[in-house]
């Protein structure tokens, strides 16, 4: 979580201080893609001020009504994050982009476009390499994709998304600028915001779809929840783990369901004493996983159930 806020505070920051730069550029070039840049960056300091919002509502302690705490507080402004920049920042420049190409309007001077692009770039490529030094630090040795699908913490990566696509964009428009002066062709600068609006769109998809994934309640592993599996029925009272259910409260927090057919010659007392050794043994290999409930069934009533399901 330190290292995901060290990257919003650098992205935040690189945001803060171009927005307004981009804004005045555009207006006194009368660029659309320098106005499609400004939105973009005022649309990421929003963002990274939601992630905050975030990270720190997810800290809140349990209560009544949450008895799990607010961890999923976290999944709901990282998907309200994906949502922004598809909304507020694909769909503005795309529409910007859209007008400025069938309506292009008389270039001005780009010279402070430039100087604005240039900081820009230096900015946000600070930002990006903060957001990339940190997520190489949490996946370790895992490859980079298959580490953004397992991460269970948004914010580790929607930083590292954004500033990519920050970057890019930028790249993308300060070539469309020189272009579209060169060759005198102003409709290029609505092309440089339709395509900075298509890369938002794309970022935005893949954002959406993570953080969905975790808002609707994704599990740990197979891996993990054969490990879990192994354990349990390692236990000289377990007969078979019949169902193992979970679901991920926070990055840092596992809510964990098994249903459990212990041998039958077991009293009660005894069920429940092996409930206890099973859960302090789950929980101490397993640091994730705060909430355990092992709920007893019998081993005849799982295969009754199993054949009325067929």
């Amino acid at each position: 979580m330190a290292s995901s806020k060290l990257s919003i505070y650098a992205a935040l920051a690189a945001n803060l201080l171009i927005a307004i730069t981009k804004f005045i550029a555009g207006a006194i070039s009368n660029s659309a893609a320098m106005i499609a840049e400004g939105v973009h960056s005022v649309v990421d300091t929003v963002n990274e001020l939601l992630l905050l919002l975030g990270l720190h509502r997810s800290k809140k302690q349990p209560d009544a009504m949450h008895p799990f705490g607010y961890g999923k507080e976290l999944y709901f402004w990282s998907f309200i994050v994906s949502i922004m920049i598809f909304g507020l920042g694909g769909g503005v420049s795309i529409y910007q982009g859209i007008t400025h190409i069938i309506h292009p309007e008389k270039m001005g001077d780009p010279t402070i476009n430039y100087i604005v692009l240039s900081l820009s770039i230096v900015f946000e490529g600070t930002s990006l390499f903060i957001a990339l030094k940190q997520f190489n630090q949490v996946r370790g040795a895992t490859p980079w994709w298959e580490a953004v699908v397992k991460s269970k913490d948004p914010s580790s990566f929607l930083v590292l998304f954004e500033d990519a696509a920050a970057v890019a964009g930028l790249f993308i428009v300060i070539i469309c600028v020189y272009l579209s002066h060169k060759l005198n062709l102003p409709y290029l600068d609505g092309v440089a915001s339709l395509l900075v609006g298509i890369i938002l769109i794309i970022v935005s998809s893949i954002l959406a779809r993570e953080s969905r994934s975790l808002l609707m309640g994704e599990g740990v592993s197979t891996q993990t929840r054969e490990k879990i599996c192994h354990m349990v029925e390692g236990d000289d009272h377990v007969v078979k783990v019949q169902h193992i259910l979970s679901t991920y409260q926070s990055p840092s927090e596992v809510l964990l369901m098994l249903i459990v057919a212990f041998k039958d010659d077991l009293d009660t007392e005894e069920i429940n004493i092996a409930i206890d050794r099973i859960r302090d043994k789950v929980k101490a290999e397993f640091k994730l996983v705060r909430f355990v409930i092992i709920q007893p069934e019998s081993l005849d009533h799982h295969l009754l159930w199993n054949d009325d399901s067929h």
